[in-house]
């Protein structure tokens, strides 16, 4: 019986492959969320923030920001993904527990159908908990190929 998990991963290219898709695809959500947020200006971020308790909003929305930006770009390079993880999961759980959870679980919700299309409602807290799967996916298991991070592993494997 092979108990050394990491040699049968690494024999299987399948899940090495699927781990990198994983990884650029958590990656670029972020920093897409996180360059949407930047371009937007994290004052209106900041505002949103404020009205729902969080202190120091606008500092606390420049944090966000960046931290998404940062995470997203570090996750997309395969670059300490175990630690760029930590602070990401931090900001789903945040978004989860103060903006999406009273919205209940489904991220998509057709609340009413007009000429023009669908009207959505706000968004559950579904995404968050998808996103922070990926990312303890990607955290235990390594950044996996084409990754600046494959020969400076974090987490012992």
């Amino acid at each position: 019986m092979n108990t050394n998990t990491h040699r049968s991963d690494e024999a299987n290219p399948l899940r090495q492959w699927a781990l990198l898709l994983l990884r650029l695809i958590v990656g670029f959500g972020f920093l897409v969320h996180g360059l949407a947020k930047l371009t937007r200006g994290p004052e209106g971020f900041g505002r949103l923030l404020d009205q729902i308790g969080v202190p120091f909003p606008l500092l606390s929305a420049w944090i966000v920001t960046l931290t998404e930006i940062l995470g997203g770009l570090a996750l997309i390079a395969g670059f300490l993904v175990a630690i760029a993880s930590i602070p990401l999961i931090a900001t789903m759980l945040v978004a989860m527990f103060t903006v999406h959870l009273p919205n209940g679980f489904s991220s998509v919700k057709t609340i009413g159908l007009t000429d023009a299309g669908p009207v959505y409602g706000p968004p559950g807290y579904e995404l968050n908990l998808v996103y922070i799967g990926a990312l303890l996916v990607v955290a235990a298991l390594g950044p996996g190929p084409l990754s600046v991070g494959r020969s400076a592993k974090v987490v012992p494997q």
